[in-house]
């Protein structure tokens, strides 16, 4: 077969499959229609030198411009949603060559009323595709019903909720992380000893990320017998006074004696750091998510024992391809991709943040 530079060219395609060039092409861009014999006739030649179509043409080629929308939570500067947020801006920057318009809305995380009146935001705009984060499972349960009675498609970040007709999810498995989070705390806990769990004051129910993992923390306890031993002490901290705080961590410890470990299943364990410092309970283990710069400071100090972390940027990033292939290309692809869960310690910080630089 003769070809340019090694590359292959409609016209080779048709020869060797004995069928028109606009056949082939008809197939390679899934356009107008082809009988059985020609389409299993051209497959069989494209399987066997193993064809790359040009996807950036062929989505030219469609000129439809293809408009998705990101929705997630309000940020600070190095939060994690942060890091979720520059992963749809790198694929906004990549995939627009695909005709592909990202566009990023955002709610409070502990208000749900917020996620609601955002939701209706995203729904008023007619995206081609939506990503949201499922902070509130109810509230994400009608949004993404609202979804399917139009016909848009749709895919999770950072948490799944279940009974439902998401495209992807790349992220942790929330339940198993929690549930690792308990074997690296209470592994070697005595008997008399207490542990404090600290939640976060949310106006609506607690997140479904923060809900799994906390299910999956007390999966473990039951596992182990530890269940009608371990002596948990709740905290609930507001996300906008400290002062409140460090009260409340400090009444938990002149109302308990022995508390030896504690956790919390969110971003912020530099929070509880910073109030254990303060207080100085150093011999305190304390686990939590996530890396944050004020995480990995505590870490390295030794007042945080343990962080689980993961790369958001990583995840918002191949949603959004997995959602092109699907929604664009019409590629087969994998539903749910779980990402490794990192436990790391103030002796593996430096190495792993190098590699990942």
């Amino acid at each position: 077969m003769e070809n340019t530079g090694d590359k292959i060219r409609i016209k080779d395609i048709a020869k060797l499959a004995g069928v028109s060039e606009g056949t082939v092409d008809r197939v390679i861009h899934q356009r107008g229609d082809v009988s059985l014999k020609s389409l299993e006739a051209v497959q069989k030649v494209l399987d066997e030198i193993n064809y790359k179509p040009n996807l950036i043409a062929r989505s030219l080629a469609s000129k439809k411009q293809f408009h998705f929308v990101c929705l997630i939570p309000e940020h600070g500067y190095q939060d994690y949603w942060q890091s979720v947020n520059n992963g749809f801006q790198q694929a906004a920057e990549e995939f627009v060559h695909y005709n592909v318009r990202i566009k990023q809305l955002y709610f409070n995380q502990f208000d749900a009323h917020s996620f609601t009146r955002t939701s209706e935001e995203v729904l008023s705009l007619k995206p081609d595709a939506v990503f949201v984060a499922p902070i509130f499972r109810d509230e994400a349960l009608k949004f993404t019903a609202e979804l399917d009675a139009l016909d848009i498609p749709f895919s999770f970040i950072d948490s799944i909720v279940d009974n439902t007709n998401f495209v992807t999810y790349y992220g942790q498995h929330s339940f198993q992380s929690g549930y690792i989070a308990a074997k690296l705390l209470l592994s070697s806990f005595k008997q008399d000893e207490k542990v404090m769990i600290v939640r976060t004051r949310r106006n609506g129910a607690v997140s479904n990320q923060t809900r799994n993992r906390y299910n999956g923390f007390m999966q473990y306890v039951k596992d182990v017998e530890m269940i009608d031993k371990l002596k948990v002490i709740n905290v609930e901290f507001n996300d906008n006074d400290e002062d409140s705080n460090l009260q409340k961590v400090r009444d938990a410890f002149e109302n308990n004696s022995n508390i030896k470990a504690a956790v919390t299943f969110t971003s912020k364990v530099y929070r509880l750091a910073s109030y254990l410092e303060k207080l100085q309970h150093d011999d305190v283990h304390i686990i939590g998510y996530d890396l944050l710069e004020k995480n990995v400071h505590y870490l390295k100090q030794g007042i945080v024992s343990y962080l689980i972390a993961q790369q958001p940027n990583k995840q918002a990033y191949f949603t959004v391809q997995a959602m092109c292939k699907e929604l664009i290309f019409k590629q087969e692809i994998s539903r749910i991709n779980y990402v490794p869960i990192d436990v790391l310690m103030k002796e593996n910080i430096d190495y792993y943040l190098k590699f990942n630089e």
